[in-house]
């Protein structure tokens, strides 16, 4: 990223961390370290919001489950013997296809934003972990029209369907959780979005999310 470090609200270095949290777990089965996070997590008893009824039910199954059971788990639903049960992709979901005209949009942008692929890096761009790895940075570091245009163009129109095809993945069980608290957590930021549209001067630069263009599905579309 190369814009300045702004002031960042105690509401956005939650919804930053939660961008963070996603992304790590989406990326590959967690770690100890992270699972004993996730155990331990303090959760308000007095609260019965469907998001922290997400994070409870999380919590529980951190603690159910061994490193050995998610590595297997984290296998069978994204990786598989040729492919796994799921596409964590978002050129899959937008258009039914690999490597299709959204992830060349996505790396445009990711250039212009400053973003720079790691060569370590195997997975495509528009890995959906990928995608909220960025959000969390764009929301601690970015303008709020850059956050809504990256979100608007790459996440917006088909991550609530990521989350409930992965929620009713066959070997989903720890990861029908943290299903549960990724839908929970986009439609939050999808009224998020909707407000800082509306908050959004008409002139301000990149305030129609950046020129956006519409992405038509392909026939063969609905990965749902």
């Amino acid at each position: 990223m190369t814009e300045l470090v702004r002031e960042v609200s105690e509401n956005d270095q939650l919804r930053a961390d939660i961008y963070q949290l996603l992304a790590a777990l989406l990326r590959r089965q967690p770690s100890p370290e992270l699972l004993a996070f996730l155990s331990g997590l303090e959760i308000d008893a007095d609260d019965d919001s469907e998001m922290t009824k997400a994070w409870v039910s999380l919590k529980l199954a951190a603690q159910q489950f061994s490193e050995e059971q998610l590595e297997d788990e984290y296998f069978n639903v994204f990786l598989g013997v040729g492919s796994g049960e799921i596409l964590p992709y978002g050129s899959w979901f937008m258009t039914g296809s690999l490597m299709d005209k959204p992830l060349a949009l996505l790396r445009n942008d990711l250039m212009q934003l400053g973003f720079e692929r790691e060569e370590e890096v195997k997975e495509p761009e528009d890995h959906v972990a990928a995608l909220c790895e960025v959000m969390g940075i764009l929301i601690l570091e970015a303008p709020g029209y850059r956050q809504l245009a990256f979100y608007q163009r790459h996440i917006g129109s088909w991550i609530a369907r990521f989350c409930d095809n992965l929620a009713k993945a066959p070997s989903a069980a720890f990861y029908a959780t943290v299903a549960q608290l990724a839908k929970e957590f986009f439609v939050i930021e999808a009224k998020e979005f909707e407000q800082l549209s509306l908050d959004i001067p008409v002139n301000c630069p990149g305030s129609e999310a950046e020129s956006v263009e519409k992405i038509e599905p392909s026939t063969n579309e609905l990965a749902s």
